[in-house]
């Protein structure tokens, strides 16, 4: 273990898994605090990107309680707390995996995708969730893309969508946006524009209020719906706050 090679958050989560084990009175720290410790913070990657594979993370949230008040108490270890050998043994592997993805810093997702591979009580509970390792590399190919974590606060960057855009495929496909009615060829035009292989900026020009966004808005149900060609299938549209982007920026 190599705590100077961790990111910001995954040293955050080390303290607050102490914290966690010190208040409870529990003898060692152990894959159960710093899971519930990562999944306590409020901008780290463990909570979007368990959500993004469809995993329950409030029953996550719950089970891991759980887990941790049914473990025996001992008053007075708290200054003698020592990781678990089941937590350093995910820990090592986190790093292990963190190579593979050619990064410079364990992460989240590298401690994620060590604990899916593993077979301890807290990997059983991933698994009772569907999250698998298979799954998590799909999920963190959408969370944070191409990108590699190369400082100890890489989370600012791949989730730049998700803190400035909403994603309109994802509402349409959860039933958020009302159907669009007397668009269809405006709808069609911005397809057909999409579709060039070159020149293909679609711009909608027009005063506040006159249905801009319900264009983009049904174009993101026709592609939920499969009604778009082989180009636009399985796309998405985010709809950026420039204004949030730019705040503070000079």
């Amino acid at each position: 273990m190599r705590i100077d090679k961790y990111t910001q958050k995954m040293q955050e989560a080390l303290q607050g898994a102490q914290d966690l084990a010190s208040q409870a009175n529990h003898p060692d720290i152990t894959n159960e605090h710093f899971l519930s410790a990562l999944l306590d913070q409020g901008e780290g990657i463990t909570r979007p990107l368990l959500e993004k594979i469809g995993a329950n993370v409030d029953r996550l949230r719950e089970r891991l309680r759980s887990e941790l008040e049914h473990r025996p108490k001992i008053h007075g270890a708290a200054a003698d707390l020592r990781l678990s050998n089941e937590l350093r043994s995910v820990l090592d592997n986190a790093e292990k995996e963190m190579s593979k993805l050619k990064d410079e810093f364990a992460s989240a997702e590298h401690y994620l995708l060590a604990l899916a591979g593993a077979d301890f009580p807290a990997a059983k509970l991933l698994k009772d969730l569907g999250v698998t390792r298979d799954k998590l590399m799909q999920g963190l190919q959408q969370v944070r893309g191409s990108q590699r974590v190369t400082d100890q606060n890489p989370e600012g960057k791949y989730q730049a969508l998700e803190k400035y855009g909403r994603d309109l495929t994802d509402l349409a496909r959860r039933g958020k946006i009302d159907p669009v009615i007397g668009r269809d060829n405006e709808i069609r035009r911005i397809m057909q524009v999409l579709s060039r292989r070159t020149k293909n900026n679609p711009v909608l020009i027009g005063d506040p209020g006159v249905g801009k966004t319900a264009i983009a808005e049904g174009l993101a149900r026709r592609i939920i719906s499969g009604d778009v060609p082989d180009s636009l299938k399985q796309k998405r549209i985010i709809a950026m706050d420039i204004g949030a982007m730019v705040a503070g920026a000079k």
